[in-house]
């Protein structure tokens, strides 16, 4: 009796609609617990990939449910099923192989997903693959051979807008859990792969849809002429090295350290625990910040948005800012010309670029965008021994990443500008466990904040022990090594829980005390050196890739760079933030308000002399911003010929195979190979990183203590 009521049902224009969506639920589901290792953390999350294809299924496949006739309809219902299924299965196959998803502009670039899949389709193939497709043939033949009867009366109208509405409302569900669990998933756009677990594949093939129009619009209407004014502004702001300063790291590598999260107020910091000693949470990094071989800066903003960390890396290696909303990487980054640090530096300078990183290559779409900046290598995590161990949601910790780097670093020909990202201390900061447990923790009512100092001195550790590695390898003396925040690593929704460890109060904290927490660690260090200290200018990160290249003995002044060498004598020291605030050696503009910075509090009468620097200012930050949108969104840097650089061809550049690829330069090389691997006789450097446990270095400490207090 059930299986006729089944067979009468799927006998009917809806039956055989919901016989569709059932299947194509199905492969999905099959898709995301085979394929698609999304990083799925809770039971949420699992619930949400269970129901995202649903909505667009429902609302692509209703479109059939209006056509009247019936061969028409159902013709449409298998098209639009078997174009939906091939979807999917394109994601799954490009994804074995490239741990991502196909946009819009990848299919479009037909021939770069042929060379990625075709030449290796017979080695991507699954058995299981076939249930992909089999059905197709199973139900067309049913059609034809009538085993399916096609239901000749239409589905009334009033019935296919209930189904799309239905659609629309399961997909308003979807997005509301999807944002519940990782706010602003579509303003931020951080990763394909959250944007695919939480939406589905069809969603978020929409969605770049939309972007790219967007984005396509913007950069149809730009021309040569724009970048005009663009030159003119650039030209205005140029502020020339120090000439004592200039080259004096010409030849050097560059080792870039990303210090995930780290802000300025943990450098000298020291934290009491319950027996009132005190812990410095980061006593290597201070011993950088107050050497004589440091230029450090303690007035260095961070200025990102929405796109964080990727923010912080456009704007340190290429002196523009983000994007207004979403990330620059995941919208641009893959489309646009940028004259980017390791390409200055490897046409003027013959350097080898490369960047390390412990997590996912297309997490902030970086795999596209580094061969966009130029870079000739780049190790996520597929070139790590990453387990669940040495590892979390982020990616490889920060001792495992670094001491599993070196056998990288060390084949790569001299001199080289490399990156390494580090990410153990990323928020939520989770407890450090085992053997690397035991720094106190504070005793704030907020856990995120009570874990920050632990992963901060864990981070610490790991840093010391991969400079204690360029020592003992021979590179340090011959680099300059740069530490830098990314961004805030306490947002201002937690300061006031803050406040008490920083000598505040909750009741006194404002807006001009969240400026003030946007300093993050920046820090030159120049082995040999005995000129440098702590310089008390005030800067951003935009300002970071012109000053690089200057200590380097690279003239900017014919790049297009909004940011001014921190060095300089003539630079001016108004700090933009992304959305207009800015801050001075005077005054902080913040959250709408005009703050005095020598007694941080409001200023409620200004003088007219006062009012016209402020509007002065206003409109200085505002025309940094504004020129730096005109070139991002317009990618004006394919018009500028004057930096006489060779514009960057991504396609020419893979980040597969890439062990293979050292050796074999190393080979054809010989004797006029310049890696390290190559000047140390061929033999591995490896085994000089050492690395201790936090209860090694402190066999003291049998249990994590707790603090109360806390001072500087």
């Amino acid at each position: 009796m059930f299986k006729q009521k089944i067979s009468s049902f799927i006998n009917t224009r809806l039956g055989f609609f919901t016989l569709l969506a059932v299947l194509l639920w199905l492969k999905n589901i099959l898709a995301f617990a085979v394929d698609l290792k999304v990083g799925l953390d809770n039971a949420l999350q699992y619930f949400i990939v269970a129901i995202n294809p649903i909505a667009s299924t429902l609302l692509l496949l209703s479109v059939a449910l209006y056509i009247r006739r019936k061969t028409p309809s159902y013709v449409m219902m298998l098209f639009i099923y078997t174009v939906m299924t091939i979807l999917l299965y394109a994601n799954v196959n490009y994804y074995r192989e490239f741990t991502d998803f196909i946009t819009i502009n990848t299919m479009l670039g037909a021939g770069k997903v042929s060379s990625g899949l075709g030449e290796s389709a017979l080695r991507l193939f699954r058995w299981y693959d076939l249930f992909y497709f089999i059905d197709i043939i199973v139900l067309i033949a049913a059609l034809a051979f009538k085993k399916i009867k096609m239901q000749v009366a239409p589905v009334r109208a009033r019935m296919a807008f209930a189904m799309t509405a239905f659609s629309i409302m399961i997909f308003s569900g979807n997005l509301f859990l999807a944002e519940s669990d990782r706010p602003q998933l579509l303003s931020r756009a951080f990763s394909n792969d959250y944007l695919v677990k939480y939406l589905g594949v069809n969603t978020f093939t929409a969605y770049d849809a939309v972007q790219t129009y967007k984005t396509n619009q913007v950069r149809a209407k730009a021309s040569a002429t724009d970048l005009d004014a663009v030159k003119s502004y650039v030209r205005e702001h140029y502020a020339a090295p120090d000439d004592s300063l200039f080259g004096i790291a010409k030849g050097r590598n560059v080792i870039y350290i990303h210090l995930e999260s780290t802000q300025q107020f943990v450098i000298n910091y020291k934290l009491k625990d319950a027996n009132g000693v005190e812990h410095e949470v980061t006593p290597f990094l201070n011993s950088l910040y107050n050497s004589n071989s440091t230029y450090s800066f303690d007035n260095f903003f961070h200025q990102v948005k929405a796109g964080k960390t990727s923010d912080a890396e456009t704007l340190m290696e290429n002196s523009l800012f983000g994007l207004d909303q979403g990330s620059l990487f995941t919208q641009l980054g893959a489309k646009n010309t940028f004259q980017s640090a390791p390409n200055i530096l490897e046409q003027t300078q013959g350097y080898t670029s490369a960047v390390f990183h412990g997590n996912v290559g297309n997490f902030w779409n970086r795999n596209e965008t580094y061969k966009s900046f130029g870079y000739d290598y780049f190790f996520d995590s597929s070139y790590y021994d990453v387990t669940d161990e040495n590892s979390f949601q982020y990616g490889l910790m920060d001792k495992q990443f670094l001491s599993q780097s070196v056998q990288y670093l060390e084949k790569l020909q001299q001199p080289f500008y490399s990156k390494f990202i580090l990410v153990s201390n990323h928020f939520p900061y989770s407890e450090l466990s085992g053997d690397e447990s035991g720094f106190p923790l504070a005793t704030t009512n907020d856990e995120t904040i009570n874990n920050y100092f632990a992963t901060e001195n864990y981070m610490d550790n790991a840093i010391k022990e991969f400079f204690d590695y360029l020592k003992a390898s021979g590179l340090y003396d011959n680099s300059i090594i740069v530490l830098y925040g990314d961004h805030y690593g306490i947002s201002n929704s937690r300061n006031e829980e803050l406040a008490s460890l920083l000598g505040k109060t909750a009741d006194t904290w404002t807006d001009y005390d969240n400026a003030q927490m946007q300093r993050v660690p920046y820090m030159i260090h120049i082995p040999g050196t005995t000129s440098g200290g702590v310089n008390h200018t005030y800067g951003g990160e935009v300002d970071a890739l012109p000053t690089l290249l200057h200590l380097l003995g690279v003239d900017t002044s014919k790049y297009i760079q909004l940011g001014q060498d921190l060095l300089s004598k003539d630079r001016d020291q108004v700090v933009a933030f992304r959305d207009g605030s800015f801050v001075t050696p005077n005054y902080t503009y913040y959250g709408g308000t005009l703050y005095e910075n020598a007694t941080g509090t409001a200023v409620t009468e200004q003088s007219d002399e006062l009012k016209a620097q402020v509007k002065a200012w206003k409109k200085q930050v505002e025309e940094q911003l504004s020129t730096s949108d005109t070139i991002n969104n317009g990618d004006l840097l394919r018009f500028y010929t004057d930096s006489g650089l060779t514009t960057i061809d991504p396609s020419k550049y893979s980040y597969l195979n890439q062990v293979d690829r050292l050796n074999e330069t190393q080979t054809s090389l010989g004797d006029k190979s310049t890696s390290l691997y190559s000047k140390n006789g061929n033999k591995s450097t490896v085994d000089l990183f050492k690395t201790q446990t936090y209860k090694q270095l402190n066999p003291e400490t049998t249990s994590t203590t707790e603090t109360t207090t806390s001072g500087q």
